[in-house]
């Protein structure tokens, strides 16, 4: 175990630092989606530099898987954004941090001599839902312009499959209605190239550039290449309308409208058409001419599509000795006209993989449907035709469920396109060989699915509160009364017996209530409400109910933190948002009542500021607080204050907050496995224990945080004990289950294509950080590596995972997992 490295391993141990990603001008880096969101700028820095342009950068937005650590990793490479003069603002919401980046575009109007920079290019960064939000300020903006040594990125987080979201969503459609192009990398190395592509585009054509991300792209981590000068942009020969695209002061609704309509988005076409960013990966031998099948997919799509074609046997010779194309599309909207007739030309059929509501194929339709029939290839994507009849279209269908092709719900799989691919080519008229070759291997995807079928499944594992998480007891509700839940960890609260039914969007927590009440005998109500939440746009929610003169109890959940997306600051600003302005607030809203509930009453002993009348009382009354909140008439606020334990244990461990010396233990012998327990802490800590007398109770001392609820069953089986230290093992002593000898060099088995790994377990065990491990091992090695992490919900207790792909080179991975 101890013997010395290869010398190949260990020099590249020397070379290699997980800071590359950021300290590297060039080279080969190890990084992740997210990272290389971080990198970008910097390189788009760079580029200007060498063009002799002093330019910055700003970036703006709002946290939310799958970019819920994007600031995180902002403020980890501070230094190096700031060496480039790369400011980074998070938003309050997404919409102002979107009017931010607007600004950045109006320095022009400012009085001359006073710009410090050439221009400021900027990145605005959110969730579906914050996209959703942004549209008026995304159409605004974008119908004024950019400058020349300006440009935008806006960069979308898509969750398909609502993992991690009250619902999925695609960015794409509300970008195109605010008239952004839609940029849809595939892979970690296109963030950084479509990125530097992007940005080129915003500046020329005077157009915000949108970016889609999704988690199974932008939670992907692989080795890319880091080169400033790598991309090589071609500026189009394009007419531009007198005065140019770009931004400026005065101007017009009409105007813009018109320059938007009639120029800027034909000059983004021409620099797609330019550069080549839609192209031909595999085509068909015959030169355009009658060749069988057109594939045409973008993003996490055209990955799958690669594997479902290698999974049908189906390599790119074979594709291209049967008259198969294939076609990447890096922009989704707007299509790029030319570059799609070429395609589409000799083809007998097209087959448009994408996931979710069609983007794609309807523009593919509307270039083609003018063509004539005998030249014109049939297009299908979520439907097949009605059979013998190809006259319809999506809506003639009597019932579209039966001639489903490729879902537009949830994601799609390789499974599922290789399925369609062959339903598809068998209609063209393959040769008999060539059917029972694809038909063997769908017999074997088939025996796949069944096999899982088969597998008896247990319960999912729900994600739950963290040990001592102060929702476990905040979200209790009084008997007789029921909670609205929201935005944030509280959320999970409606799968637990807490009496928490429906939600909101972000921001319109206990609203409902507004439209409910007058129709109702029940009069009053609670509602959930984060604090991270609140400062982003929950307070007016409180003062709609306060306006409606409603009855509501509104819970303002103070953890401390923005608990859900990795421990953020309250506030988007150094020294927080506190209890006491969040009470001042209240106050001047004009809140009936206002009371504080704490597990450290003491500490507001000498707190300057709260107004006058507002009591503090300690979190064991919280109960009786509530019944007497729930009959007071108008709208009422309860301010729960604790800490967000995760965000405890993480101080603990930096030394920045007391480590209290006291735990908790139960005596099995006296434990009567009642549960009682667990019932008042709804805690993960409180673990069964199965013993010669039946089901006991014991506190798991490793993720326990100390949070003492389950001390309020008055049970005699519970102990505390102050000062003590958890007994360690002696590691001579500590018991093996294997009598080791020396270990063997490892036997490394011949990869053909992509061998891949699945870590799976329970979020906050490790799981990510073994897939990080395999990852830099591999990218260390010179070896293609892709991983891909499941975040999200999954970091309070519930399933995790890391998909480790790895080859000889990077071009043998087609997908990331």
């Amino acid at each position: 175990m101890n013997a010395p490295l290869p010398e190949h391993i260990r020099k590249a141990l020397e070379a290699v630092t997980l800071d590359d990603k950021y300290s590297l001008d060039y080279g080969r880096a190890f990084m992740s989606g997210v990272q290389a969101l971080v990198k970008l700028p910097m390189l788009q820095r760079q580029r200007d530099a060498l063009a002799g342009k002093n330019t910055a950068g700003f970036i703006s937005g709002y946290r939310g898987s799958p970019l819920g650590g994007y600031d995180q990793s902002l403020v980890k490479a501070a230094k190096y954004l700031k060496a480039q003069n790369i400011v980074f603002q998070p938003g309050v919401n997404e919409e102002l941090a979107a009017t931010a980046l607007w600004g950045t575009q109006q320095l022009g109007f400012s009085p001359p001599g006073t710009n410090k920079f050439d221009g400021v290019f900027g990145i605005w960064y959110g969730k579906g839902p914050g996209v959703d939000r942004c549209s008026d300020v995304f159409k605004h903006a974008n119908m004024a312009g950019t400058t020349p040594w300006g440009g935008v990125i806006a960069v979308a987080g898509d969750d398909h499959v609502a993992k991690s979201s009250t619902a999925a969503h695609q960015s794409d459609h509300i970008f195109k209605a605010c008239g952004l192009p839609v940029f849809f990398p595939a892979n970690v190395q296109e963030i950084l190239d479509l990125g530097i592509h992007a940005f080129a585009m915003s500046r020329f054509s005077g157009v915000w550039a949108g970016m889609k991300t999704i988690q199974e792209i932008v939670e992907s981590s692989s080795t890319a290449m880091i080169d400033p000068e790598r991309v090589d942009i071609k500026i189009p020969d394009f007419v531009m309308p007198p005065g140019g695209v770009h931004i400026r002061w005065p101007d017009t609704a009409l105007e813009q409208e018109a320059r938007l309509f009639d120029y800027k988005w034909y000059a983004a076409l021409a620099y797609i058409r330019a550069n080549r960013l839609n192209y031909n990966v595999i085509e068909g031998p015959h030169g355009g001419n009658a060749d069988r099948l057109g594939l045409i997919a973008s993003g996490k799509a055209y990955n799958d599509t690669r594997q479902a074609l290698l999974d049908l046997g189906l390599d790119d010779a074979t594709c291209r000795q049967l008259g198969i194309r294939l076609h990447k599309v890096g922009v989704v909207w707007p299509l790029e006209a030319q570059g799609t007739r070429e395609f589409a030309t000799g083809l007998r059929e097209i087959l448009v993989v994408e996931e979710k509501r069609q983007v794609i194929e309807y523009q593919v339709k509307e270039e083609l449907y003018n063509w004539r029939s005998d030249v014109r290839p049939n297009v299908v994507g979520k439907f097949s035709e009605l059979e013998g009849d190809y006259s319809g279209g999506e809506w003639s269908m009597p019932n579209p469920t039966a001639h489903t092709l490729l879902r537009a719900n949830a994601d799609l799989s390789p499974a599922l396109i290789a399925k369609a691919i062959a339903q598809r080519l068998k209609k063209l008229n393959l040769d008999g060989d060539m059917t029972a070759r694809i038909d063997s291997q769908l017999a074997l995807l088939q025996a796949k699915e069944r096999s899982m079928q088969v597998l008896e499944v247990k319960a999912d594992r729900q994600p739950w509160f963290c040990s001592g998480c102060p929702h476990n007891t905040s979200t209790k509700v009084p008997e007789g009364s029921r909670a609205m839940a929201g935005i944030g960890c509280h959320f999970m609260s409606i799968w637990m017996d807490r009496s928490t039914v429906g939600f909101t969007q972000m921001g319109g927590e206990g609203v409902p209530w507004v439209g409910q009440q007058p129709f109702t005998t029940d009069q009053h109500i609670f509602a959930n409400l984060g604090d991270g939440t609140y400062f982003h746009s929950g307070l007016l929610a409180v003062r709609q109910a306060i306006a409606a003169g409603v009855n509501i109890t509104y819970k303002i959940l103070y953890n401390d933190a923005v608990a859900m997306t990795g421990g953020q600051q309250i506030g988007e600003r150094a020294e927080g948002h506190s209890v006491v302005q969040i009470a001042q607030s209240m106050r001047a809203e004009g809140a009936a009542k206002i009371t504080i509930v704490t597990d450290e009453p003491e500490k507001y002993d000498d707190v300057q500021g709260l107004p006058e009348g507002i009591a503090i009382q300690h979190r064991d009354v919280l109960d009786a607080v509530q019944r007497e909140f729930r009959e007071i008439k108008g709208t009422t606020v309860i301010i729960y204050d604790q800490t967000c334990a995760t965000e405890k244990r993480r101080r603990r461990k930096r030394g920045s907050m007391v480590d209290p010396a006291k735990r908790v233990v139960i005596n099995e012998l006296v434990c009567e496995g009642c549960g009682d327990c667990s019932v008042q802490s709804n805690c993960m800590s409180v673990e069964p224990l199965e013993t010669e007398f039946g089901r006991k109770r014991v506190i798991n001392q490793s993720t326990c945080n100390k949070d003492m609820s389950c001390l309020k069953g008055f049970c005699p089986s519970f102990v505390t004990v102050e000062g003590g230290q958890l007994k360690k093992k002696a590691r001579d002593k500590a018991a093996s289950p294997f009598a080791l000898g020396a270990l063997p060099e490892p036997e490394l088995p011949k990869i053909h294509g992509a061998w891949g790994i699945v870590v799976a377990g329970v979020g906050g065990t490790g799981v990510i950080t073994i897939g990080q491990l395999l990852g830099v091992a591999g990218h260390i090695e010179g070896k293609g590596i892709v991983t891909q992490d499941a975040g999200g919900l999954a970091q309070k207790g519930g399933a995790t995972w890391s998909h480790v792909l790895t080859g000889e080179s990077q071009d043998d991975i087609r997908t990331t997992r």
